[in-house]
């Protein structure tokens, strides 16, 4: 089953149990996916709905810190439940060893030797980590392993 199923099903399910939170962020998520896909004219797979709630996530992650700057704990409260149930439907997050591991695998097989290497590694640990981790903080993990 698609990841886009599961959200559809989820959808459903958040109907039936009368979530109104949980529908309507699984609602803005299938928007989100239905939007692109018309914009762009192709069908997303599981990979680049996994990207599209990565994004949805951090938006709402960099939307929590301005409110919670404006003291507005009520939006951050808001921002914090979006952000607890699109985090369901991605990945779970890798362990520092897994992404250690992940990323000397990528030296190995792209032989990478200097930072000129960066984006041969990147491009290769890209795929295997999208919505797993931080992209920012895999870039400067393989920037200190290439210094």
């Amino acid at each position: 089953m698609s990841l886009l199923d599961d959200l559809k099903n989820a959808q459903k399910d958040a109907m039936r149990a009368k979530d109104k939170v949980r529908l309507g962020t699984i609602r803005m998520a299938l928007a989100a996916v239905k939007q692109r896909e018309v914009d762009e004219r192709i069908e997303l797979n599981d990979s680049d709905v996994i990207a599209l709630l990565t994004k949805m996530v951090k938006q709402r992650k960099d939307a929590a810190s301005q409110f919670e700057q404006a003291n507005r704990q009520d939006l951050v409260d808001v921002e914090l439940a979006e952000i607890d149930i699109l985090q369901t439907f991605l990945p779970q997050p890798l362990s520092e060893e897994e992404i250690s591991t992940l990323i000397d695998q990528a030296m190995v097989e792209t032989q990478a030797s200097g930072m000129q290497d960066m984006g041969k590694a990147m491009a290769w640990l890209k795929p295997k980590v999208q919505g797993r981790t931080d992209m920012g903080k895999l870039s400067g993990q393989i920037k200190a392993k290439l210094a």
